[in-house]
């Protein structure tokens, strides 16, 4: 059978592997491999803008916000150059600047410092550790003193000299850069005054008696953090949409494994995500935030190496539209294909700015994706007619939903990480970076069950619609919150902390509404989309995840509490305030979820006979 690849050519019959074609393999391991890194640098990114660059935790979702939604709204840009021009396989070029952003990560500076204020007297704040169970030390002359915070005050646990716990410690403290070596890290604390010295630290100290004082590493460490969390997002807008682009054209319109080869590949990002969260989180927590950042840089360059190596199998689709064009057009002397990549350093820059005015972006970007989102109903009204039309606006309702799914689902890199840190009984040998394994290791498990579920529903006529899968999804994620919000009221300790298993079950529940929606969404986009703007749809897909990152930086912010050094200093209120805003959004999951359901049956006549 001969088919046609992206960019209109005729192509030889597809070589096959376990039934599906062959370029599905190395379009498998490459996004692994990418989503390795993506995912390793994600398990640690909010607890890291907490802890090492002492971020508040509203302030942190802001940032991890800003940063998700650039990430899903470069590749609307990505979409239309490919489309257009490069083709999706030589749009791929962000992959080069995906590793050098995670490079970069593994360069983190100083970080952020916290000095205690008492009358006239100030003392720096230390940490030991990164996990649930930190220690937390005031500086007083010669020794670190141990202390507690509270919503009550500051409470003195113990002391100890400072040269023998720098001696004793083998991971650098919140502030320290990690390259600092023992010695060295005794002499870095800022010494206390005389008299704070020679009266030692009190006992106890009310929470009105005390104020804090924070110093951030805007000299190099902040700067470069966003330089790196900038070229991954340029990265990722041209790789994102794209590489799903190809993993459709390897199939035809109806062809019954097109669902089942997008959950595959599926299983493929999720199996590099349980990779990375394991290893990048141990190395992460444990040794330096450095070594977890390197590892997931690592990541992401043997993806690149294995999509380099592993084209010819994807057998020419995915190509430039127009291959001669690309080839013979010059832009002031300079060839296309080099305009786009030097366009994309370019882009690197305004990127870097608007990160570090994530408010900006929270506050437009809303506006701006209504305004492309109207753009394309006007062309699918206008330009459109019959199947066509109907296919395109059904693409488009499912895509306003989707909005609402991801805004819940994607609280697991910021809210529900804070949770876990905060009010989350963990085992001795389990961080909180690890809790971010849940949700990739059973899509491992059960993606493939999923997939061969569609196809033997499929068989007997019976298999959902693809709005009942999106209604399942919503209510699904509604109903992983319910559960925690439960366990918030019901299930704590005394330390409140809910038990671990609340939250794994959540992320089950979540888990298996992503099955029932993110796979199944990537091939609806590829079915009902025209082929001559399928990848600018797969942009605005990826478009709805952009808004979603701002709603879910909102939702996070509001479950926000004070911390001091990273570490929350009023653990019933962050309990009571998690179990309020995660019951509110349950519910209104579980409802639009029911709302969708109701509607399915109008939604899948529109479909015009695709499935």
């Amino acid at each position: 059978m001969s088919t046609t690849d992206g960019g209109g050519a005729l192509s030889a019959p597809r070589k096959e592997f376990l039934g599906h074609p062959r370029g599905l393999v190395i379009l498998f391991l490459t996004e692994m491999w990418e989503r390795f890194s993506f995912y390793g640098m994600r398990a640690m990114l909010t607890i890291y803008l907490v802890q090492h660059f002492l971020f508040g935790p509203a302030e942190a979702a802001g940032i991890y916000a800003a940063y998700g939604a650039l990430v899903y709204l470069m590749p609307v840009v990505g979409g239309m150059i490919a489309d257009k021009y490069l083709g999706q396989r030589k749009a791929m070029i962000g992959a080069v600047l995906l590793v050098l952003g995670h490079f970069t990560m593994a360069f983190e500076g100083q970080g952020g410092r916290d000095r205690i204020i008492i009358g006239d007297q100030s003392y720096q704040v230390e940490v030991e550790g990164r996990d649930t169970d930190r220690r937390q030390f005031v500086v007083v002359g010669d020794e670190r003193v141990e202390i507690s915070i509270t919503a009550e005050g500051i409470s003195t646990v113990g002391a100890e000299p400072a040269a023998a716990a720098a001696a004793d410690v083998a991971v650098p403290t919140v502030g320290e850069s990690l390259g600092t070596p023992p010695a060295a890290a005794a002499d870095s604390p800022v010494p206390a005054t005389p008299q704070a010295a020679a009266a030692g630290f009190p006992a106890f100290v009310a929470s009105g008696d005390y104020s804090l004082e924070t110093t951030r590493d805007t000299g190099f460490g902040e700067p470069t953090l966003f330089l790196a969390l900038s070229l991954i997002i340029v990265g990722v807008g041209f790789l994102k949409a794209n590489i799903s682009t190809v993993v459709g054209s390897l199939y035809e319109k109806n062809d019954p494994r097109r669902d089942a080869g997008f959950t595959l590949f599926y299983v493929g990002i999720n199996l590099g995500a349980v990779l990375a969260t394991g290893l990048c989180s141990y190395l992460g927590f444990t040794y330096g935030w450095a070594y977890g950042f390197g590892l997931a840089g690592f990541g992401m360059l043997l993806g690149l190496a294995t999509f380099i190596l592993g084209k010819p199998w994807l057998e020419g689709r995915g190509g430039p539209p127009n291959p001669e064009k690309l080839a013979g057009t010059r832009v002031l002397g300079v060839p296309l294909e080099a305009v786009f990549w030097i366009g994309g350093l370019i882009a690197v820059f305004p990127t870097w700015l608007l990160l570090q005015r994530h408010e900006l972006i929270s506050a437009v970007l809303p506006w701006a994706a209504g305004l492309i989102f109207v753009a394309v109903v006007g062309y699918t009204v206008v330009k459109l007619n019959g199947a066509e039309r109907s296919r395109m606006l059904v693409a488009q309702v499912l895509i306003f939903f989707s909005v609402l799914f991801w805004a819940l689902f994607e609280q697991a890199g910021s809210s529900l990480t804070l949770f876990a840190d905060q009010s989350t009984e963990m085992p001795g040998w389990f961080n909180v970076g690890y809790t971010q394994m849940f949700n990739p290791a059973i899509i491992v498990i059960f993606g493939p069950i999923f997939a061969g579920l569609w196809v033997w529903l499929a068989r007997r006529n019976m298999e959902p619609s693809t709005p009942v899968k999106f209604s399942m999804g919503l209510m699904l994620v509604g109903a992983g919150f319910l559960l925690l919000a439960w366990a918030a009221a019901n299930a704590f300790n005394m330390d409140f902390r809910v038990p671990l298993m609340f939250l794994f079950f959540t992320y089950f529940l979540h888990t298996m509404g992503e099955l029932c929606l993110s796979p199944v969404g990537l091939s609806m986009i590829t079915k009902l989309s025209v082929d001559r703007v399928v990848g600018l749809m797969m942009g605005v897909w990826f478009l709805s995840s952009s808004v979603a990152h701002i709603v879910a930086g909102m939702i996070a912010q509001a479950t926000a509490t004070d911390t001091v050094a990273g570490v929350v200093t009023n653990r019933a209120l962050a309990l009571e305030t998690y179990g309020s805003i995660f019951g509110t959004i349950g519910w209104t999951g579980v409802g639009v979820g029911v709302l969708l359901l109701l509607a399915s049956p109008l939604l899948k006549k529109g479909m015009a006979g695709v499935r």
